[in-house]
């Protein structure tokens, strides 16, 4: 039976009724599918055009047809977004979401760096079935796989990123607070304070992207991530660095600031126990322009 309550199929105000409610839906699986949030509004766009120049009479299920849809436009810009994450300058780090105060993220930024090592099959069997619900069957036509092809994809993927998954989840309110306290003692240079929230296996990743200057490779241990922070410290002194609030930033505890270029910055850090064990800042101003 068609969906009935699409009255004229030619009409775009017509195909809005139906797509606007998915919509946030639709940019969650793109955003996850590709690290991206203006790639994932862009496809989500595109899944829009294509819904209103579809025979949407005859569609039973708008969701499950508009899922595909993404899916498949996130496949193909995936396969030329590998050649360019090839020659990004430093490490690569997916775009920073800021959740709302009652929201609680799924697929957290460990997670997301673990899904760039996944084919793009992998990743859109196990983000469908695992993190969205979605049947093997309904994902073997989304893909062009047979479900038992489609179920061995995602249990390839959960074997990989199994480790990204959290081990300790620590409570938002603690975690925030201690992202407040990493905020104090890394701007003012108190490094005793630093090290006691810092495990000693911590590690920092940068993104800069070539645009701003980060560090071009990981930084790993307590006591590199300490020297490094020694050395931000004395710039955050003479130059200033602005806590604009802190956040929960793709599941993570953590903080936006303003730097002393005038552009935003995030930090998000990954907590076990009490203790950090990975930072990961976001300064590239190209993925920072949907903070503003």
């Amino acid at each position: 039976m068609a969906s009935g309550h699409l009255t004229s199929p030619d009409l775009p105000e017509d195909a809005a009724i139906t797509f606007d409610p998915l919509r946030p839906r639709l940019v969650r699986v793109a955003y996850r599918m590709l690290g991206s949030v203006a790639d994932a509004e862009d496809v989500v766009q595109e899944a829009f055009i294509r819904w209103m120049g579809a025979d949407r009479a005859s569609v039973r299920e708008p969701e499950a047809f508009l899922r595909r849809t993404v899916t498949r436009l996130c496949l193909d810009l995936l396969k030329s977004a590998r050649m360019q994450r090839e020659s990004y300058v430093g490490p690569w780090l997916p775009e920073p979401m800021i959740e709302d105060e009652d929201e609680d993220e799924d697929v957290t930024l460990p997670l997301m760096l673990a899904l760039e090592r996944l084919s793009p099959l992998e990743r859109a069997a196990f983000l469908l079935h695992d993190v969205f619900g979605v049947s093997f069957e309904e994902i073997a036509v989304t893909i062009d796989r047979d479900p038992a092809a489609c179920r061995q994809l995602a249990a390839r993927a959960r074997g990989h990123v199994r480790a990204e998954r959290p081990r300790f989840n620590v409570e938002k309110q603690r975690g925030l607070e201690i992202a407040g306290a990493f905020f104090a003692a890394s701007r003012t240079g108190d490094m005793s304070a630093l090290g006691a929230l810092l495990a000693a296996d911590v590690s920092m990743h940068a993104d800069g992207g070539g645009k701003r200057s980060a560090a071009v490779a990981e930084v790993l241990g307590l006591r590199n991530v300490l020297q490094f922070h020694k050395a931000l410290a004395v710039l955050f002194r003479k130059h200033g660095s602005q806590l604009v609030r802190t956040v929960m930033i793709n599941g993570l505890p953590g903080f936006v600031t303003r730097e002393a270029d005038g552009e935003l910055q995030t930090t998000a850090l990954e907590i076990e126990g009490d203790r950090i064990v990975a930072i990961y800042v976001m300064r590239n101003p190209d993925k920072l322009r949907h903070l503003h």
